[in-house]
């Protein structure tokens, strides 16, 4: 049997095959935020074999960092009840559900934030090309106050996805939204503790972790990375500087595990062994991207060999 469907211990949860569901965007939300009714049976589908992990669509986590259509949210009781549907029914199939959170930064959409009376933000107030029109859009510079609102949104959210009954959170810190904004400096031109220097590029990324590995608990907090996406405008040139620093920070949570966007399949010059070794093997890697299902088969699912403390 090839190890592609050998179970594996991925924090608390005992998977029976190594090929999970990642957060992909679906749109079945109303526009209030509220997750429609097919979510349910969506997600039901996906779980149908016992041990199986799914990850959500991508969910704000807050009004101030929403501004995006039919995604669904995870804050207010009706949104939690939705998704309480969502998780007793993937639990009764014997599988496991984390929450994608997500702050959307300066990809969300500044009529939608303007009805709530909010704006778009980011790092820094680079104009931005929209991800919905060809309009460019200037964020707001996120002062240290908003930062700390951000990261207090994210341990709000985790507390729901509690309430909820997921099994835990994935920070969705990828493919250009507001962590990534962070991370990246094509987005992020900050020269304090938040900006300049990788590790203050880091910075946000990290305490977000902490505080939902505090909430939840480490072996049910999980983060996306995506550092050679272009998407929405991103890809920084040194990445390679870059993302090691955030993975080793990372690595020091003991999450459940780190997921990775690979390059697009047409681009394989370079991949990511670089970030693996960086990480260590205090956890599973999850990768997203650049599928070769001979080479995944013999050589990624064998290689790493996790050692917990």
């Amino acid at each position: 049997m090839s190890e592609l469907f050998a179970p594996l211990k991925v924090g608390g949860m005992p998977l029976n095959q190594r090929i999970a569901m990642a957060p992909m965007t679906r749109l079945r939300a109303d526009v209030s935020n509220l997750p429609l009714p097919s979510v349910k049976s969506y997600y039901q589908q996906r779980a149908n074999v016992p041990g199986s992990h799914i990850v959500t669509e991508v969910t704000v986590i807050s009004p101030r960092h929403g501004g995006y259509a039919n995604v669904p949210g995870i804050y207010r009781n009706e949104k939690i009840a939705a998704w309480k549907e969502v998780t007793t029914a993937i639990h009764e199939n014997g599988s496991y559900i984390f929450l994608a959170a997500l702050g959307p930064g300066s990809r969300g959409q500044p009529a939608i934030l303007g009805r709530t009376g909010h704006s778009l933000v980011s790092s820094s107030d680079v104009p931005m090309k929209s991800k919905f029109t060809d309009e460019m859009h200037r964020p707001n510079q996120l002062t240290v106050l908003g930062i700390r609102e951000a990261i207090s949104d994210f341990t709000a959210a985790t507390e729901n996805a509690i309430l909820a009954g997921f099994g835990g959170v994935e920070i969705h810190g990828a493919n250009g939204y507001l962590v990534d904004q962070f991370i990246q400096d094509v987005s992020n031109q900050l020269t304090d503790k938040w900006g300049e220097e990788k590790e203050n590029r880091s910075r946000l990324a990290t305490e977000v972790a902490c505080v939902v590995a505090k909430a939840i608990g480490s072996d049910s907090t999980a983060i996306r990375l995506s550092p050679w996406s272009r998407y929405q405008g991103m890809r920084m040139e040194d990445s390679i500087r870059q993302f090691p620093d955030v993975a080793q920070r990372l690595a020091e949570l003991k999450l459940a595990y780190l997921q990775v966007c690979e390059l697009d399949v047409k681009d394989k010059e370079e991949r990511i062994k670089w970030l693996l070794e960086a990480y260590g093997n205090g956890s599973p890697v999850l990768i997203a991207g650049n599928y070769n299902i001979q080479w995944r088969i013999g050589s990624k699912c064998r290689r790493r060999q996790v050692r917990r403390p």
